[in-house]
């Protein structure tokens, strides 16, 4: 038994050691007080992850009957059929993969990341995105960036042993704004729910929300006052807000920050933090 150094365990009784013998049990850190959600495809990364996928294929570009064959609000079945394609033409997982690594990232995205990493005592971060597993996880991966989220939600995809990379819808819903694979504003708010009973009933001071697309609406109707929703500008996720606020929509409380680049996130962020 290890009973600290240069005095021995004669000296000492049962008790006095007990006491003196330094514990060596982890000291809990405090819960993050921040909760950052962050979009993918023209979020953190700077076009659709999807379109970028498609140049693998011959010709870069798909066939007619298969950019055809989309139905408005079933996009995870078409990227399905997609991929189910793709694989038949012999495209490959290094070449799907080495487009996805490819993308660039959308303009001071490395800097709001680099700002997250130095103050991950203070944020927690997930992406919530209708792109998928593989793509998501090769991208943050190659850019250095996957330690720093705590959960990723989107739908989940594998290769097959035929090669070929099997696309899934994430769950079922029964929202009628949103794809019939994924509506975001169920996951926040089941996430928001089960966090807040993890750290013990304490919520997220703040809650911050990046995006650009028309689906990153719904979950605004998930947050409060004190939140914030960071619209990328001139994206539909920014008009689209912009027209809700315009019309006095109940329901939607947060406050509207749009961004152009990451260092506007930044900015706003580092401002908030500091109102202790």
């Amino acid at each position: 038994m290890f009973t600290g150094v240069g005095e021995p365990p004669s000296h000492r009784s049962p008790n006095m050691a007990a006491s003196s013998v330094p514990s060596t049990a982890p000291v809990p850190s405090p819960p993050k007080r921040f909760l950052v959600l962050f979009d993918f495809d023209e979020t953190i990364v700077n076009e659709s992850s999807d379109d970028a996928v498609v140049r693998a294929a011959p010709g870069q570009q798909l066939p007619d009957w298969l950019r055809h064959s989309y139905r408005e609000g079933y996009y995870n079945e078409q990227m399905q059929r997609i991929l189910a394609y793709m694989a038949e033409q012999g495209v490959t997982e290094d070449s799907i993969r080495s487009k996805v690594e490819q993308i660039p990232p959308t303009p001071g995205l490395l800097t709001l990341f680099q700002y997250l990493q130095s103050h991950k005592q203070d944020f927690e971060s997930v992406v919530v995105s209708d792109a998928n597993m593989y793509f998501i996880e090769a991208w943050l991966e190659r850019a250095g960036a996957r330690h720093l989220f705590h959960r990723i939600f989107t739908n989940p995809a594998s290769f097959d042993a035929q090669g070929r990379l099997v696309l899934l819808p994430f769950h079922t819903h029964g929202c009628q704004r949103c794809p019939d694979n994924m509506c975001k504003q169920v996951i926040v708010r089941e996430y928001l729910a089960r966090r807040q009973q993890e750290r013990g009933g304490c919520p997220f001071q703040r809650v911050f929300y990046v995006g650009d697309g028309a689906n990153d609406i719904c979950p605004m109707l998930a947050l409060g006052p004190r939140d914030t929703a960071f619209p990328r500008r001139h994206f539909p996720m920014h008009r689209l807000l912009q027209e809700m606020q315009d019309a006095g929509t109940e329901g939607l409380k947060v406050s509207v920050v749009p961004w152009a680049s990451g260092q506007d996130v930044v900015d706003c962020l580092k401002r908030l933090e500091e109102e202790r």
